[in-house]
């Protein structure tokens, strides 16, 4: 019995300590606390926003060309003859004044010329003159003849009564017969020379009138040995020396009007007919529109020109003119022409040069403004839909509908009212609902406002 309780008692030496690690391993098991977690949070995505701003949208259009003078002056010698003088300033490049007197050919053989005409003229009338004398002296003569055809007849009637009676004899009536037939031949004479005088004043008019013609002529080649400017100009490829014989039609020297200067800018069609606004104008604007409707069309619009460098920029005030009547076809852009006025009024050396020909410029057209209109940057439209920024700072989406685009925006014309918060970053992950923190972009705001009333507006 013993011997059973000393076995068992050293089992219960082993067992139990096994037993009591074991229930404290499964206490702390079971009583171990678990890891510790953090609470879930949400992203939020900074973005740029703007109101959309409510404008008095200026509609403007730009184009580009190369300035040409409106007028040209070829100038071309009409008369031949050696050039005796030149007009000291007679050089490319020059300024000359209108009505100065540029070149003299040698007027010596138009001066004779004249001369003998004007002695011929002379001579003429003279003639002229003695026709009429002569035509007094041979109507007088006529009537002294007629007096003595009829007494002769008298003279002659008497005889043949008496020659019966044998008063006279035959051969005195025969002689009287004789002396009436020769004073009827005399005046016969005279009436066919007063006949002939009217033939004759015509031939001597014809004469006179040749040669006055002539005279008046001369007198022309006579003034065209002087070439005097006929318009305010600036010389260009100028062939003329003193001494040298020119001939006429011989091509002296080129001149371009310095009263104004025209540019032939291209514009697309879609941008003139923005200017125009009203459906019923844009109907009538084409490439075939006649030129009084198409000032008519743009008689409210106004044009600027500027002529950009590096370090400046010069810009002159022009008007709208006219249409040209070909379309560029490789680009399908209109051609407008538009005329700065006095090009030359302004001009300071070495810090405003005058509008010349040749110069490639900037052309501006713009209309009258347009209130209430919503624009928005180019880059905030993605396909007629734009992002905003909701009043708890949600993304949202809303469709809109453009009208044209200008410059780097467009005009909003249903879908905002104004003053919404619009996206003009480009959200990476464009998640309606997402929360959002919106960054004032006043920058962009503000040269959006400047650019949608053309001011500070770059080509």
């Amino acid at each position: 019995m013993k011997q059973i309780i000393y076995r068992l008692g050293k089992v219960l030496l082993v067992l139990l300590p096994v037993a009591a690690a074991s229930g404290i391993t499964m206490y702390l098991v079971t009583h171990k606390p678990g890891p510790s977690q953090k609470p879930a949070t949400e992203s939020v995505q900074t973005l740029r926003v703007i109101p959309a701003p409510v404008v008095d949208l200026v509609p403007r259009a730009h184009g580009y060309g190369v300035a040409e003078p409106v007028r040209v002056w070829e100038a071309v010698s009409e008369v031949s003859g050696r050039v005796t003088a030149i007009h000291p300033n007679l050089q490319t490049g020059q300024l000359i004044k209108k009505d100065r007197l540029l070149v003299h050919i040698d007027p010596t053989e138009y001066r004779l010329t004249k001369a003998r005409l004007e002695a011929a003229i002379a001579e003429t009338r003279a003639k002229i003159a003695e026709l009429d004398q002569n035509e007094t002296n041979t109507r007088q003569m006529v009537a002294i003849e007629t007096q003595s055809l009829a007494l002769s007849q008298k003279m002659l009637e008497r005889k043949q009564q008496v020659v019966a009676r044998n008063a006279v004899s035959q051969d005195a009536v025969d002689r009287e017969e004789k002396n009436f037939l020769a004073q009827k031949q005399a005046l016969q004479h005279l009436k066919n020379t007063l006949a002939l005088i009217p033939s004759q004043r015509k031939a001597l008019g014809a004469a006179l009138d040749l040669n006055q013609a002539s005279l008046e002529q001369a007198q022309i080649d006579l003034e065209k040995t002087q070439i005097h400017a006929p318009f305010d100009c600036r010389l260009a490829d100028v062939n003329i020396e003193p001494g040298q014989f020119v001939g006429a039609g011989q091509a002296l020297f080129k001149a371009h009007g310095t009263d104004a200067t025209q540019i032939n800018a291209r514009f697309r069609m879609e941008t003139l007919r923005h200017l125009l606004g009203s459906h019923a104008k844009t109907q009538l604007l084409g490439p075939g529109v006649d030129t009084d409707i198409f000032r008519q069309l743009f008689a409210g619009i106004n044009a600027t020109v500027t002529l950009q460098n590096t370090d400046w920029s010069v810009t002159w005030e022009a008007r709208v003119d006219r249409l040209k009547e070909s379309v560029s076809s490789g680009t399908r852009e209109i051609q407008v022409m538009v005329v700065v006025d006095r090009p030359y009024a302004d001009a300071v050396p070495g810090h405003r040069p005058p509008l010349m020909p040749g110069m490639f410029c900037h052309v501006a057209l713009t209309a009258p403004p347009r209130p209430g209109q919503v624009v928005l940057p180019r880059t905030a439209v993605h396909d007629d839909v734009v992002y905003l920024v909701g009043p708890d700072n949600r993304l949202e989406k809303k469709p809109v509908t453009m009208g044209f685009a200008q410059s780097e925006f467009v005009i909003i014309t249903s879908g905002l009212s104004g003053k919404e918060r619009v996206v003009v970053s480009d959200p990476a992950f464009a998640i309606v609902g997402m929360n959002v923190q919106p960054v004032m972009d006043d920058a962009l705001l503000d040269r959006l406002k400047h650019l949608a009333r053309a001011q500070g507006i770059t080509p």
